[in-house]
């Protein structure tokens, strides 16, 4: 798996300054005056994470460079699936599955949309199990969410619905989602369609 090895990507004020086509002194002022979140090292350097970069970037408005994007890719957690249903039932049987059918994941749950947001933010999870028919949460729009923001590193969003619209079908293939499945779902087709991606992943570079 390509989480194996991973380095995680950091960059310099002088490379913040050449991304964001400034001088270096200006990404030096960001920081310090707290617009762009930044550490420093034991020798009094500045450093950015990648998606502190993205995250300043956006904010305001500015493009987003496709080397930031790629890092950022890559910066998931490929061995972590979340389960996004607010079926319980349905939701903690799946958790049981993977846990012994993918041995070597993580897996985490999500009920609710605002919990799904927390979970994606926080544990980056590279495969994500997401509900379109979640009460009070347009599953459509975070399906679009999760793969247009760069935040979330552009993980495999496996769409799982208990109604199939051909219509709705199409488009979430065709612009967002990697796969789609319609209840009762099939476990040993999940799973495979799961293995099948992996393999995508290990043609990923490590950064």
């Amino acid at each position: 798996m390509a989480k194996s090895g991973r380095k995680v990507r950091i960059f310099s004020a002088l490379e913040v300054a050449n991304i964001c086509g400034v001088v270096n002194q200006t990404a030096i002022n960001w920081i310090r005056s707290g617009h762009l979140k930044a550490f420093t090292t034991p020798g009094g350097q500045y450093r950015v994470y990648a998606e502190d970069l993205s995250a300043f970037l956006e904010k305001r408005g500015m493009r987003i460079p496709d080397e930031v994007v790629k890092v950022i890719k890559n910066d998931v957690e490929w061995e972590t699936l979340i389960i996004i249903d607010d079926d319980h039932e349905l939701n903690d049987i799946l958790k049981r599955w993977f846990e012994k059918k993918l041995d070597n994941y993580t897996i985490i749950q999500a009920f609710d949309g605002f919990e799904a947001g927390k979970q994606l933010s926080t544990a980056k999870p590279g495969f994500i199990l997401l509900d379109i028919g979640l009460p009070g949460i347009d599953g459509y729009e975070l399906c679009k969410r999760i793969k247009e923001d760069p935040n979330f590193g552009q993980p495999f969003v496996i769409i799982i619905t208990g109604i199939e619209i051909p219509e709705h079908k199409k488009v979430l293939l065709q612009e967002w989602a990697d796969a789609f499945l319609v209840k009762p779902l099939n476990f040993n087709q999940l799973t495979g369609i799961i293995k099948d991606l992996e393999q995508s992943i290990n043609a990923v570079p490590v950064q």
